[in-house]
């Protein structure tokens, strides 16, 4: 329970301050907790990066699951509905776990961490739509709406609905 309530600490200093400003001093006061009891769950700075990343990923895949219903078109549209309120409420600057890996290009465990994410992503998004070709190209989609939401913002939205509709068609 306390290893969760730190990485969620983490999770909101590492969305604040990036992942290469912040000191471990700063990390420790943003979790709340002794630099102790930091370390006992978290004993290195890259540590704390993929705790707060794979306490982000389970809230992400949380709330892109939680709209389901026997519509493929309706599956997939809400997926890109949730993905459009996390941008806005969560993810303001872009995907957090491709910050991660820009930050730490070289770290195996963080890319690992980041490659797990995008591939549960895929995953999900091939149990929504029953094709993994589509899945693939939805996950395109996806990705190219987070990278373009900091600089383009909501039309990156409308295109990909567009786009969505275009590949679906009326299914």
């Amino acid at each position: 329970m306390l290893e969760q309530q730190i990485a969620e600490q983490l999770e909101r200093a590492f969305s604040d301050y990036g992942f290469t400003e912040p000191s471990v001093a700063k990390l420790q006061k943003a979790s709340g907790v002794s630099l102790r009891t930091l370390y006992r769950y978290y004993p290195s700075k890259e540590s704390m990066v993929i705790g707060a990343l794979q306490h982000r990923h389970a809230r992400y895949i949380e709330k892109l699951s939680a709209e389901q219903t026997n519509s493929r078109k309706d599956n997939l549209l809400a997926i890109f509905r949730q993905l459009e309120q996390w941008m806005q409420t969560q993810a303001p600057s872009g995907c957090m776990s491709m910050s991660a890996l820009a930050a730490y290009p070289d770290n195996s465990l963080i890319s690992d961490a980041v490659k797990q994410h995008k591939q549960d992503l895929l995953a999900l998004f091939e149990t929504r739509c029953g094709d993994k070709a589509l899945a693939m190209q939805i996950f395109l989609l996806h990705e190219g709406v987070s990278a373009a939401w900091p600089v383009i913002g909501a039309p990156s939205f409308e295109a990909a609905q567009l786009t969505l509709e275009q590949l679906i068609g009326n299914s």
